[in-house]
């Protein structure tokens, strides 16, 4: 099959293709071109596609064609979209919003941090679609305010990322309430592990499954780079030095915890003025601030922990800094997919301490990308890495060996044999007694010691 060059190709509804062309989208990306088709015939799927990669399309352009080719069998939510964060819940809704404007059809967005008694009244309203967060959504389904048992489209987006945060129990009860006839669509940046999989064979039926580019894949748009580093104070130095010297629009600083985030969006701050941070303990209306500044460029570097890995479709960022090393390989290409996008280059580089070489060299080993060690002579420290092995796992020796000549290696030889003692080794005590006969003696059995007799000799 020839590969389609346009969404017309893909027979999408005429009032779709308006919208795209409306917005300058001629031509699908391989996740669409690979998903939208058997979407379109109600087949289950289970897609393998990185963030960034066009996924949103994917399911939301087969969605809207089927609610306009078929009419509503009820009055129920005809298609459910669950995310795992409000952040990403948004910008599926925004892309909704924009891909059905020539259409009547209406969407609800239910997540938390906004107003519970206004979501209560988008639910009465009863909109074709709705986009949630599992939390929320089953704060209002425990209440009896979700009516899914006409449901015909069940969407799990970024399901991997759902599981992590600990959401499997509620996506599977959210799940026992939609009508079993449902055509279900699951995304995940990874279907390797067993998790996944088995939620996976809980909600789907006979899914047809499709693997594109994964997390794994290496990103050839983004050069990724480490300096090391001896700690925290000086990759402070380091990271000074980079915001300083560095070309770039945006800048996204990550670290592994509230706390670090808070104090070095501070220490930023407080040097350059122009940036700001974010993490999940911040509330839903300074989140949306920080985030609406930080994309129209007022804020020009935004220190984040993981939770702006995920969902976030910021454009312009083209420098990436790890100031702590990602926990794991996918939380590494998540952090660093936020740059080199839609076919722009980006530059991620990681701050390494000795504590974090080895999870440096386990990333690289499960990206399958040595990253480039680059050297900042104007900040360098101490830490230069570890020092080599050999193969047992014990530090070499710094001792510089001799190869010897064929003749010295024989001479060598002959010298340590000669150290060997004679003989055939220690005897035995009964070698002993077979040598000394006479001074065998046995037990009579009563604690007194007799001579052996020695034999007579004529």
């Amino acid at each position: 099959m020839t590969e389609p060059v346009s969404f017309a190709d893909l027979g999408l509804n005429e009032r779709l293709l308006k919208a795209l062309d409306k917005n300058d989208f001629t031509t699908p990306m391989p996740v669409q071109v690979a998903t939208i088709p058997p979407a379109l015939y109600g087949q289950d799927l289970m897609v393998s596609a990185k963030t960034g990669s066009g996924k949103t399309a994917a399911f939301v352009l087969p969605i809207l064609d089927r609610l306009l080719q078929k009419s509503p069998r009820n009055t129920g939510t005809r298609a459910l979209i669950l995310v795992p964060t409000r952040e990403l819940a948004k910008q599926v809704f925004k892309q909704i919003k924009m891909l059905s404007s020539y259409t009547k059809l209406q969407t609800g967005l239910i997540i938390g941090g906004e107003d519970y008694n206004y979501q209560k009244v988008i639910l009465r309203d009863n909109p074709e679609i709705i986009i949630g967060t599992p939390g929320r959504i089953i704060e209002h389904m425990d209440k009896g305010a979700t009516d899914f048992a006409d449901l015909e489209v069940l969407v799990l987006d970024e399901a991997d990322r759902m599981l992590d945060m600990g959401f499997t129990e509620d996506v599977l009860s959210i799940v026992e309430q939609c009508d079993i006839e449902r055509q279900t669509l699951f995304f995940s940046a990874t279907l390797k592990q067993r998790q996944i999989i088995k939620v996976g064979e809980q909600v789907l039926t006979n899914p047809e499954k499709i693997i594109l580019e994964t997390v794994r894949d290496e990103n050839k748009a983004i050069h990724q780079q480490y300096v090391l580093a001896d700690d925290d104070r000086h990759k402070e130095r380091i990271l000074l030095w980079l915001l300083a010297n560095e070309s770039f629009e945006k800048a996204l600083v990550f670290t592994n915890s509230r706390e670090s985030t808070a104090r070095l969006g501070q220490f930023i701050s407080g040097h350059t003025g122009n940036s700001a941070f974010i993490h999940g303990e911040l509330d839903q209306k300074e989140r949306t601030s920080i985030m609406q500044s930080f994309r129209t460029g007022n804020t020009k570097v935004l220190v984040a922990t993981d939770v702006a890995s995920r969902g976030l479709d910021i454009s312009g960022v083209d420098l990436v800094i790890n100031f702590h090393m990602a926990r794991n390989g996918d939380d590494y290409v998540h952090r660093i997919g936020r740059t080199g996008r839609a076919g722009a280059t980006g530059l991620a580089i990681s701050l390494i301490s000795h504590n974090e070489w080895n999870l440096k060299a386990g990333i690289s080993k499960y990206i399958k990308v040595e990253l480039e060690h680059r050297k900042i002579k104007e900040v360098e420290g101490t830490y230069k890495g570890p020092k080599k092995v050999k193969a047992s796992g014990k530090a070499a020796s710094t001792k510089k060996k001799v190869k010897l000549s064929p003749k010295k290696l024989k001479l060598k030889e002959k010298a340590k044999l000669k150290a060997k003692p004679k003989g055939k080794g220690p005897k035995t005590p009964q070698q002993s007694k077979d040598k000394q006969p006479e001074r065998a003696a046995q037990s009579d059995g009563f604690g007194t010691i007799k001579k052996k007799k020695q034999p007579f000799v004529e």
